[in-house]
């Protein structure tokens, strides 16, 4: 089955607005996590054009690298180390306006300048996937990002 993105050329928030259903649509259906990672990946990356997207998945104590878009990137992340090792050990979601500025930042492409990070977790709470997101820009994201990328998160989550 063939699936088209509507992408709006508004604002962030509308941008944001037009695709949450859009995703919830991709991943009601499916329970496939390696589907749903990738479609989720490429249309927040076709939505966005952000430099990187993509997911880790929690496996023992460490992240390995998932479905994504953009460049090739880190495969292995420890708990704990860099932004997503971070969250993952917070499970917070994390905004990083400027990525040489965050200590132990593991720099998987030398184009990221910000980053967004947010876990994705199971219906017990527990961490099962980090969402990753990085830009060529400074400042890229904010509050605007967290809430809506908090809430495609928990989609994920009700799937696994």
């Amino acid at each position: 089955m063939a699936e088209e993105l509507s992408i709006v050329q508004g604002d962030k928030k509308e941008r944001y607005q037009t695709l949450l259903p859009q995703i919830q649509a991709l991943v009601s259906g499916e329970a496939d996590w390696v589907a749903n990672l990738a479609n989720v990946s490429a249309a927040i990356w076709q939505t966005f054009g952000f430099l990187w997207v993509g997911f880790y998945r929690v496996d023992g104590d460490e992240l390995v690298l998932g479905p994504f878009q953009g460049p090739i990137a880190c495969t292995r992340i420890p708990r704990g180390v860099g932004v997503c090792g971070t969250a993952w050990a917070e499970n917070s979601a994390l905004v990083v306006p400027n990525v040489d500025e965050f200590p132990g930042h593991i720099a998987c492409s030398s184009e990221s300048k910000s980053e967004i990070v947010v876990p994705v977790c199971n219906k017990n709470g527990e961490v099962i996937f980090i969402l990753d997101i990085d830009s060529k820009e400074l400042n890229s994201f904010d509050d605007i990002d967290k809430s809506y990328l908090i809430e495609i998160a928990s989609m994920l989550g009700l799937h696994n």
